[in-house]
């Protein structure tokens, strides 16, 4: 595993083919998370991999907005998603935003 960001009670790594957030995504954290993926997708040579927000306990808008830049990101490179992956309380606020779809069919994450 390699650490991408740390910073309070927030950690950005990656595992194998995995972008993984875990801990409580505040409002005050979100462009520096949003950053770190950033630079990390624009060098990486993965062209498919997975995006984890399985391990936030505390759903966020600002997660689902760091997951939408790093999608945008990954457009523009190229690189495919395999899967997103939500913990309950984020799934939830994804579901009332509408964005179910989204989080079950990550391939479909290409058209935003």
């Amino acid at each position: 595993m390699t650490v991408l960001f740390s910073r309070l009670s927030v950690t950005v790594s990656v595992e194998n083919t995995t972008l993984l957030v875990e801990g409580d995504v505040e409002v005050s954290l979100a462009a520096d998370l949003a950053a770190c993926g950033v630079k990390w997708l624009k060098h990486t040579e993965l062209t498919s991999l997975s995006l984890d927000f399985g391990r936030i306990e505390k759903a966020s808008s600002a997660a689902i907005s760091v997951l939408f830049e790093w999608l945008r990101i990954c457009r523009q490179r190229g690189i495919h998603i395999q899967a997103i992956l939500f913990s309950a309380p984020l799934r939830r606020l994804a579901s009332l935003a509408e964005l179910d779809a989204l989080i079950d069919q990550p391939a479909a994450t290409l058209a935003i």
